[in-house]
């Protein structure tokens, strides 16, 4: 089971530049970044963990470029996004992004992807809320076109485009594994349909059992001719638990990723001494 972590970084945190090596020198697997291009003022959809949004949710930095900093001065950490908001970003834009880091970061970019909850947020980049799933489904479908053919065209209900080049391709073939976040049983349906791995969120899986969902989702996968073990899942936001962490071990989750406060380093670098700590409890 590999750990990853993932982080707000904001002007005021601890710098990409300087918490990916200290990633990468303590032995974690990936560094992952999630996506927020603003928050619009009196937002009246409810935030998904509860109580008022937090400052760094608005404060954050674009995860590409934060994530390019951290692969520019490490050699094996993987840069994943956690997750980026495929229904606010233009495809072929998106595309030659992915491609761009993957190259630069020569081969070590995870795309986590997914759909948003924030309806205002969503809506201001010209997106229905009703249809973003579909909307999602296709720009992922279309960046995959254009991943691996050297004459990409696609013809969706709301993506459209003739034939086109576009250079460079990802380092990974056929192109970085999309990570599909998103709650179960939806997000693990999407995963499946289109996805490479799932990442659901810890406190989400508890309600029902990590390893009563993990099973419904691995049936699912079968059901639908997939094979479970070509959709690894990765737990974000997991509590340093030895008991549960352990749990996740037997039941062959792929990878778990523990939360870092929007900080600076005197606050981080001690968080992630804890987690070494815990690495070597369970034997990784």
């Amino acid at each position: 089971m590999k750990i990853g972590a993932v982080m707000f970084f904001t002007a005021d945190s601890m710098q990409p530049a300087d918490l990916g090596p200290a990633l990468e020198e303590r032995g974690f697997e990936s560094l992952w970044v999630p996506e927020h291009t603003h928050i619009p003022v009196g937002l009246s959809t409810p935030f998904v963990n509860g109580g008022p949004l937090p400052r760094p949710y608005y404060d954050i930095y674009d995860p590409f470029l934060a994530l390019n900093t951290a692969a520019a001065v490490t050699r094996t950490l993987k840069i994943g996004t956690g997750i980026a908001l495929v229904v606010q970003r233009d495809p072929i834009v998106t595309a030659k992004m992915v491609s761009s880091i993957d190259r630069l970061s020569q081969g070590r970019f995870l795309f986590g992807v997914g759909n948003g909850w924030n309806r205002e947020e969503i809506e201001n980049h010209g997106t229905a809320f009703a249809t973003r799933n579909k909307l999602a489904r296709e720009r992922i479908e279309a960046m995959q076109a254009i991943w691996t053919q050297d004459e990409p065209s696609y013809d969706g209900e709301f993506v459209k485009f003739g034939p086109m080049n576009q250079w460079p391709k990802p380092v990974q073939a056929p192109y970085p594994p999309i990570i599909v976040g998103g709650a179960f049983p939806h997000g693990a349906q999407r995963a499946i349909r289109y996805g490479d791995g799932w990442i659901p969120h810890a406190e989400k899986l508890e309600r029902d059992g990590i390893g009563v969902v993990i099973e419904k989702f691995r049936g699912m996968a079968a059901a639908a001719g997939r094979d479970p073990a070509s959709l690894p899942v990765t737990i974000f936001r997991v509590p340093d638990d030895l008991t549960r962490l352990r749990f996740c071990q037997e039941i062959g989750i792929d990878r778990v990723v523990f939360s870092l406060p929007a900080a600076p380093a005197d606050t981080i670098l001690p968080i992630l001494d804890r987690w070494v700590q815990v690495r070597r409890d369970l034997g990784l």
